[in-house]
């Protein structure tokens, strides 16, 4: 793990010092730099290998996805489907295990963690999800277990100690709804994994994050450590009656302030694209936010042209690195409290350049 983690990419030199710890209490301060998934740009994700790398190259948090074992043991995918994120395809003892089910109301094909005792998980191995886009993360496949979410904990605790500061850790509830019609429900666990390290108290440095806000609204009761409300350019939680876009008015955030700490928007909802696909002018999002108290994290920032507006693209390859630092400036000066990215070192220089 440790020489992975050594061959960090040449932007690790640099790596500012962390913003100060805040408490969360909506001062205006220093915007923090969020591993989406770890360093997914550099490693595959949601493996301990991705989630030390972006530690290291100075990630303010890292984001865990999780999701629940047929034991009931938490680890760390992205979905409760692993066919694109691990080799499960490549065991014929598991070829049986293959199916279709509605996940939150979608038809959706492939194995599911579900199916999978923690014993049985751990004898697969993690994959580049974007193999076409991330090339060169392929060289790393086969090499990684599927961490549970105790173990990714116990990495943040060592690399708290080794770096000599607090590395913060943002959790994702994954298809909360989904989980609790299995039998699965997510946030016992979650809330008993955060007792055991010592991280359930609103001083930990700490997030939990979810699509649903009932999810959310269930959790605010049972622990002080904050809670964001992520948000897509368009429909609706599932399950729920309300749009995005409603929860994001004034009236909604205000709402939404009662138990949530902080939003996590679509990055397009906080600048939007015009129609050719270059970045607007900042909506009143993150004002309005403000107003009510919440903090802004947007996602996802990528380094490829793909991802880019199409005025901070550079050259035409696809895959090839635009001026995703430029884009992550403009949206820090938007006024935004911290950004998930897949590259943590462009976030932390982002943040130094502003």
């Amino acid at each position: 793990m440790g020489a992975v983690a050594a061959a960090a990419p040449a932007l690790t030199a640099a790596v500012a010092t962390p913003a100060r710890a805040t408490g969360h209490d909506h001062d205006r301060v220093t915007s923090e730099v969020f591993g989406h998934r770890g360093a997914s740009g550099y490693r595959p994700e949601h493996t301990l290998a991705s989630y030390e790398l972006a530690a290291r190259i100075g990630a303010d948090y890292i984001e865990p996805d999780l999701v629940a074992t047929a034991d009931h043991v938490l680890v760390c995918r992205h979905e409760p489907e692993i066919g694109g994120t691990t080799d499960v395809a490549s065991h014929p003892e598991f070829a049986d295990r293959k199916k279709t089910v509605l996940l939150d109301g979608v038809s959706t094909t492939g194995w599911f963690v579900s199916d999978f005792t923690l014993a049985e998980l751990k004898t697969l191995r993690a994959v580049e999800r974007l193999p076409a886009v991330r090339q060169r993360n392929t060289l790393y496949n086969g090499l990684f277990q599927v961490p549970t979410f105790d173990e990714m904990l116990a990495l943040r605790a060592r690399l708290s100690r080794e770096l000599g500061r607090d590395i913060g850790v943002i959790p994702e509830t994954k298809h909360p709804t989904y989980h609790r019609a299995l039998g699965l429900e997510l946030e016992t666990p979650l809330l008993r994994s955060l007792d055991h390290f010592g991280l359930n108290h609103r001083g930990a440095k700490v997030w939990i994050q979810s699509f649903e806000s009932v999810n959310l609204r269930d959790l605010r009761p049972r622990t002080r450590v904050h809670l964001v409300f992520l948000t897509s350019a368009s429909g609706t939680p599932f399950n729920d009656p309300k749009t995005y876009a409603q929860y994001l008015t004034p009236a909604g955030l205000k709402d939404l302030s009662r138990y949530a700490d902080g939003i996590g928007p679509d990055k397009a909802q906080v600048i939007p694209r015009l129609a050719d696909n270059t970045l607007g002018t900042p909506t009143s999002l993150v004002r309005d936010a403000h107003a009510a108290g919440l903090r802004v994290i947007p996602y996802t920032f990528r380094a490829e042209n793909q991802f880019l507006p199409a005025d901070y693209r550079v050259g035409t390859d696809p895959n090839a690195y635009g001026r995703a630092l430029d884009e992550q400036i403009t949206f820090l000066n938007a006024g935004i409290d911290g950004l998930f990215t897949d590259q943590a070192d462009i976030g932390v220089l982002a943040r130094r350049l502003r």
